[in-house]
């Protein structure tokens, strides 16, 4: 006859220790951070623990140590692949650590991150990774009161909550812009679209480089407050084309945009690169299979998760953190959708004809 396998929630740790052959103190002590125990100890207390059906205690251990084991990270979407990148980089950093991880989506909204982040706070986290720099008053005091390694990622910025990693989408942008800038391109639009922060900072870019160019107009950007999407890339490269004919270059705030564009120039028979050039961001695994390959601003969304659970652990663990603030970069990965020499001209919406001079 087997073992009587006891409920759950009645199950002691003594218990375990008893069958495991081992002391309390060394199954806490492996609950608690399984490298400090033998393996030979620690495949013991392991099968004992499945037998008996023993779970840890987490609120319990939480009130003894004022924390869990448990590490929070907010995102503010999951279908968005820019944030699958960085979520695969954070639990790849965390595999094999007595670290588990609480997912929590706050789909863009402050008030939603204000909610989640009191119901982190009531289980006492080890460690919080947050998305972005705009958080609300109540949202940094309410991170503060956590009193745990923090890192907000995706960004940079003058005033970190305690550590951050990511990059200027501002300088970003300005860089996308002036390598069309120096292919000749002059009429160059922004499509953007869902317009977040840091979207709206991939906006200021923009502006930024038109206007230090000379070449700034209102007329070129075109924006929705919805998601991002490939249709939507299209539908707002046709409203662009309404307002400014002339256009020879478009910037796209994300690549599913981006390639909604080209798609829309396929349909309308516009020549890309040759009568009008199309630049994304992110760089996404199918803006190089594009046909013609699609030029984009690469962001490192995978390091950039790494390295944030890598700085958290760190931090957790007393370990020096050798920078508290990273600066991760970017790169404009020039493709053949902005790199060729082209005719400039107008692009008549009805037909997508260029007409005009070359320049």
């Amino acid at each position: 006859m087997g073992r009587k396998r006891i409920e759950p929630g009645k199950v002691r740790l003594t218990e375990v220790a008893a069958l495991a052959g081992v002391s309390p103190i060394t199954v806490s002590r492996f609950f608690r951070n399984p490298d400090t125990v033998s393996a030979g100890r620690r495949a013991r207390i392991e099968s004992a623990a499945k037998e008996l059906g023993y779970v840890p205690n987490l609120a319990a251990r939480a009130l003894a140590s004022q924390r869990t084991e448990v590490i929070g990270v907010l995102i503010p979407s999951l279908t968005n692949n820019v944030f699958s990148d960085v979520l695969r980089g954070i639990y790849d950093a965390f595999d094999g650590s007595r670290y588990s991880i609480q997912l929590a989506n706050t789909r863009y909204s402050v008030l939603q991150e204000e909610r989640l982040l009191r119901l982190f706070l009531m289980q006492k986290p080890a460690g919080l990774i947050v998305t972005g720099l705009d958080q609300t008053a109540e949202s940094r005091s309410i991170i503060e009161a956590a009193d745990c390694p923090v890192v907000q990622i995706m960004e940079l910025g003058t005033e970190p909550i305690d550590m951050m990693i990511g990059f200027s989408h501002v300088d970003a942008c300005y860089a996308a812009i002036s390598h069309l800038l120096a292919q000749g391109c002059r009429r160059i639009g922004f499509i953007g679209a869902r317009m977040d922060p840091r979207v709206q900072r991939r906006l200021q870019g923009y502006q930024n480089a038109m206007k230090d160019a000379g070449f700034f107009d209102p007329r070129l950007i075109v924006t929705a407050p919805v998601p991002t999407s490939t249709i939507m890339g299209g539908s707002l490269f046709s409203d662009l084309l309404m307002k400014a004919p002339d256009l020879d270059a478009v910037f796209c705030a994300n690549d599913d945009l981006a390639l909604g564009v080209l798609f829309e120039c396929q349909r309308r028979h516009i020549a890309v690169p040759q009568q009008l050039a199309i630049v994304g961001f992110n760089d996404m695994e199918f803006m190089a299979a594009a046909v013609p390959p699609l030029t984009s601003v690469r962001t490192n969304r995978y390091e950039m998760g790494r390295r944030a659970a890598t700085m958290i652990m760190d931090a957790i663990e007393g370990r020096p953190v050798a920078q508290r603030v990273v600066d991760l970069g970017f790169e404009v990965i020039e493709r053949q959708s902005s790199t060729l020499h082209r005719t400039a001209g107008s692009l008549e919406p009805a037909t997508g004809r260029a007409s005009g001079t070359k320049w």
